[in-house]
């Protein structure tokens, strides 16, 4: 990913960072710094927190966290937790089915960004987009999370 721009972000700019992520996920950002960062060759803009990756933003106005976000500021909520059997496939960017699907907020509704977990450590493997509400996540067939940042994928890789 190679940096197009990068600056600080103004004070108006953090407190809707900071309303987003506390109305959506429940997470509180108690930070010095943050600096937007735009790539040439993506669409995605991220916002380092204190010099790490935490904040992405996947539309212009709608900032998230980072799967490395996540793991450091544990949302509250829109969280789905899948079970050790869908690991190693969210973890390999595939999109999230009802079977490996233990548990979703009820606050989730279709159209959300989410932050998919695992149940055996409550590690924070992606972000997606909930394709159906969360109270009709858990079930035995089909798609219900659009993958959109894993583990593993080029800015989860990115280091300033």
């Amino acid at each position: 990913m190679n940096v197009k721009s990068r600056h600080h972000l103004r004070s108006d700019a953090v407190a809707d960072i900071a309303d987003a992520l506390a109305d959506n996920l429940g997470v509180e950002l108690d930070a010095d710094s943050f600096e937007k960062v735009e790539f040439e060759d993506s669409d995605w803009d991220v916002v380092l927190v204190d010099g790490e990756p935490y904040v992405l933003y996947v539309a212009e106005d709608e900032p998230f966290l980072t799967v490395q976000g996540a793991n450091a500021h544990p949302p509250e909520k829109h969280v789905v937790t899948v079970d050790t059997g869908a690991i190693s496939f969210v973890s390999d960017g595939a999109d999230i089915m009802r079977p490996g699907i233990t548990e979703a907020d009820d606050d989730i509704s279709e159209g959300d960004l989410v932050a998919i977990n695992e149940e055996a450590h409550g590690k924070f493997l992606a972000v997606g987009r909930a394709m159906a509400d969360g109270s009709d996540m858990v079930g035995e067939s089909g798609k219900v999370v659009t993958s959109i940042h894993h583990v593993g994928d080029d800015l989860f890789e990115f280091s300033v």
